[in-house]
């Protein structure tokens, strides 16, 4: 099953209002001058990698002096690599902590773009069945309650498809992961078991479920679901083609309104519609389990992370001319980049409270 984004993501483009504000905003700091290189290093969340990867190359060669330095080492190591001004850009799914906040006011969390989560399995002869799971369901499964593919709850929630009795083998990440942050977001904010216990985070504490399996980033999560008959797994949306190349299922989520959602750019944008309004001026909120019966419920704006004070002006400048290009409809936000890794490009309001705290940058 393929899901494209056209057509919503043409929606959500940026008006001819915003664009005029970016640019102005592009003209406030210029990059480095003359023959010099200025070197920015981004390191940090997986789901985010591929769409710095497709930014990079098209960047640097509008402005080549400029060098743009890229890993994927997980939101864990984003956030605190940033914090500790090792990298210039941490790049995260989850949003810096209040306790962080508070012992690091200098750090901005400034949203670039919208990405979904999946949640996908490997069920032989069923793959190309969209299975119906929910939060309950999920977290049961994760605390090692439902051990089996034709227990009684998936049953009920999937009449008709013929479910075998085999292990599930639950696959989680071992990184400091945003993708476990949203995830376990959703878990905790539909099952208050789960969030009385072990609630959410970029890393966890597991339960011992036998069979389990650890995997690092979101390549290692497919590998691991590729590898293993009946097992299941947490994955974004930017290895979406992966995951079809795979042949590995796309589960239907239940949102807040009891219905079971695929992720696609309608859905997410749904979600949005109700949770952007929502969004705070130093956008720290989470977007998982929005209401409304067309809302899919992870979806959640990826962040940059870095600090409003900068050791130079031309490093200032530099940051804040390639962030401004970044959350530009014609720029990173464009569908030729948002498409290729099935994210929703930043609605105007945040576009907006983005391109504020670019400004502080300084």
């Amino acid at each position: 099953m393929k899901i494209r984004l056209k057509g919503t993501i043409a929606a959500l483009a940026a008006s001819l209002a915003l664009m005029g504000f970016l640019t102005a905003c592009s003209q406030q700091g210029s990059g480095p001058s003359g023959s010099s290189t200025i070197t920015l290093n981004e390191t940090g969340s997986s789901l985010l990698y591929p769409l710095f990867n497709l930014w990079v190359p098209v960047y640097t060669n509008a402005n080549p002096n400029v060098k743009i330095t890229t890993q994927s080492t997980g939101s864990g190591t984003g956030i605190s690599q940033s914090v500790e001004g090792i990298v210039q850009i941490g790049a995260s799914d989850a949003y810096i902590s209040d306790a962080q906040m508070k012992q690091h006011p200098e750090m901005l969390n400034i949203p670039l773009a919208i990405s979904m989560q999946m949640v996908n399995y490997n069920l032989p002869g069923l793959n190309d069945k969209n299975l119906k799971l929910s939060g309950p369901l999920l977290a049961g499964i994760y605390q090692g309650n439902i051990r089996e593919w034709d227990d009684a709850a998936i049953r009920k929630l999937n009449p008709g498809m013929h479910l075998p009795h085999k292990a599930i083998i639950p696959v989680h990440r071992t990184d400091g992961s945003g993708d476990t942050f949203i995830f376990t977001q959703y878990l905790a904010f539909s099952t208050p078991e789960w969030a009385k216990g072990l609630n959410y985070g970029t890393t966890i504490s597991w339960p011992a479920v036998p069979g389990g399996l650890g995997a690092v980033g979101n390549p290692g999560m497919i590998t691991a679901v590729q590898d293993n008959p009946y097992s299941i797994a947490y994955i974004g949306s930017s290895y979406q083609d992966a995951i079809e190349k795979a042949g590995i299922g796309i589960a239907m989520l239940e949102n807040q309104d009891g219905k079971f959602i695929l992720p696609e750019a309608k859905t997410a944008a749904a979600a949005a519609a109700v949770m952007v309004p929502k969004t705070p001026k130093d956008q720290r909120i989470s977007l998982i389990f929005a209401p409304g019966p067309d809302s899919y419920p992870i979806i959640n704006y990826e962040y940059a992370l870095v600090k409003s004070k900068q050791p130079s002006a031309e490093m200032a400048g530099t940051l804040r001319k390639f962030f401004t290009w970044a959350i530009s409809p014609d720029g990173g936000n464009a569908s030729s980049f948002m498409e290729q890794v099935h994210f929703v490009p930043l609605p105007d309001a945040v576009a907006k409270l983005s391109a504020d705290q670019i400004a502080e940058i300084q």
